[in-house]
């Protein structure tokens, strides 16, 4: 006798995938990827401005969380691999109003990013060529990241693996450098020892406020990582290679996160203006030259690499919503290679309006957008977290095997929930975050009903 499926029935369409072709040498750089974009590049020097040097505990904080969360999605999408991934588990675990919303609510949220990314890679790179046509490259971009992603999941896959091969050895490479620096093995460069971790107000010079404030920088640095479970759906072996892909990508994470940054906090001053650009600030006191246009180029990179994930992950989703029935069925066809071009297609459009009305009025559009759905990947992680907590019980007491099951359950999950809870709570508490909040939440509540009412009138039919 079959064991019983932990998860609530769906239609089969409802967890197939458009394809099998990505490898799982692919699937963990995607993991690294994911998760080593410009906010480490660029970003990481606001948290560290926040906190200080106790920035690293808010690193520590948020990557455990998302070690959490990845274990939890991995074991769900092993279960059951779907290219809706967290939108279909939180249907089966709490309804199709749930599923749908969430789906949309990161659809939203990715679509709009991609158009961020495009103009943020555009922009950069004219800081080192002035001459250089900012709309003209985010159309080139864009035009060019569409083509991959119709060329089918095996191009994409592999493009996206040396994307993310690149950033590695870039972070490898600057982690080395910083350990040489800090042992003095560098010449004529002195040492600072470990004076910046007390130095200029202490460890925490800003207390736990600080490192909370921190904390909300350094969590949406992370934001991404789920697209590891909505990519495993393509595989050939989504439980093993999902096992694999957690395995190594998660102490990787903690490793080049929280060595990039300690190397930062030990050879740059906390207060430094020069944290503009962190990562050029390491390099400028190594007297290394040419290195702000090295880390530059390094952030354009980052930011072209999350484009190409997330313009994946978008296409997925909505292709996903399409064959259950939440959004037009005609986002849900694929051509002979089983490339939703359709799906494809809508996610860039968007992408290329949000990008076409940003350069016509600079400043004003993509800022407001991204506020609107800022903190979409920290309900997707709350609800991901619930609709695990909510399968594994089903599934334990039917007695179901599961190719995957993640250790600690639930104590882990319950944490990871506390965590969050914790940085929900911050952001209403920040005036500057608040508004980013109520967005999300009016956001959400306008898709649930929006698709609750779209399904009682297809049930009426």
């Amino acid at each position: 006798m079959s064991s019983p499926d932990p998860h609530a029935s769906l239609p089969d369409h409802a967890a197939a995938s458009p394809a099998h072709a990505l490898k799982p040498r692919q699937l963990v750089m995607m993991g690294l990827g994911s998760a080593i974009g410009a906010g480490l590049f660029l970003g990481s020097g606001v948290g560290i401005q926040a906190a200080g040097p106790a920035v690293l505990v808010s690193y520590l904080i948020a990557g455990a969380l998302v070690i959490v969360v990845m274990h939890a999605l991995g074991e769900m999408a092993a279960a059951k691999p779907a290219s809706g991934a967290f939108s279909v588990y939180a249907e089966d675990a709490m309804g199709p109003t749930a599923g749908a919303t969430v789906g949309w609510l990161w659809w939203l949220q990715v679509v709009v990013v991609v158009a961020a990314e495009a103009v943020g890679a555009a922009g950069l790179l004219a800081t080192i060529w002035p001459g250089v046509s900012v709309p003209g490259l985010t159309l080139v971009f864009m035009a060019v990241f569409t083509a991959i992603n119709l060329l089918g999941v095996r191009n994409f896959g592999e493009f996206e693996f040396w994307f993310a091969i690149l950033k590695v050895v870039a972070i490898l490479a600057f982690i080395g450098v910083g350990i040489a620096l800090l042992l003095g093995a560098l010449p004529d460069v002195a040492s600072p020892g470990l004076a910046n971790l007390t130095a200029h107000g202490g460890f925490a010079p800003n207390g736990l406020v600080g490192v909370g404030a921190a904390l909300l920088v350094v969590v949406f640095a992370f934001g991404g990582t789920e697209i590891v479970a909505i990519a495993a759906a393509e595989t050939a072996d989504p439980a093993r290679s999902l096992a694999r892909t957690i395995r190594t990508v998660a102490w990787r994470i903690l490793v080049f996160y929280l060595g990039s940054i300690a190397v930062i906090v030990l050879v740059v001053p906390w207060n430094s203006p020069a944290l503009a650009s962190p990562f050029a600030a390491v390099l400028d006191a190594a007297r290394i030259p040419g290195a702000a246009t090295a880390i530059t180029l390094v952030a354009v990179i980052a930011l072209l690499s999350a484009l190409n994930a997330n313009l994946y992950g978008a296409s997925r989703m909505i292709w996903s919503l399409a064959r259950r029935g939440e959004a037009p069925a005609w986002l849900g066809r694929s051509d002979r290679r089983l490339v939703p071009i359709a799906a494809v297609l809508a996610s860039v459009s968007f992408g290329f309006a949000a990008a076409a009305l940003e350069l016509r009025v600079p400043g004003r559009v993509l800022p407001t957008l991204l506020n609107i759905v800022g903190a979409t990947c920290l309900l997707v992680w709350t609800l991901a977290l619930v609709s695990q907590l909510i399968l594994r019980r089903r599934a334990d007491r039917a007695g179901a095997a599961m190719p995957v099951r993640m250790r600690g359950f639930p104590v882990l999950t319950l944490c990871a929930l506390g965590i969050l809870g914790v940085i929900f709570a911050l952001l209403v508490a920040s005036p500057d975050t608040r508004a980013q909040f109520l967005s999300m939440a009016a956001s959400t509540a306008v898709i649930a009903t929006l698709s609750a009412l779209a399904r009682r009138r297809r049930t009426r039919r």
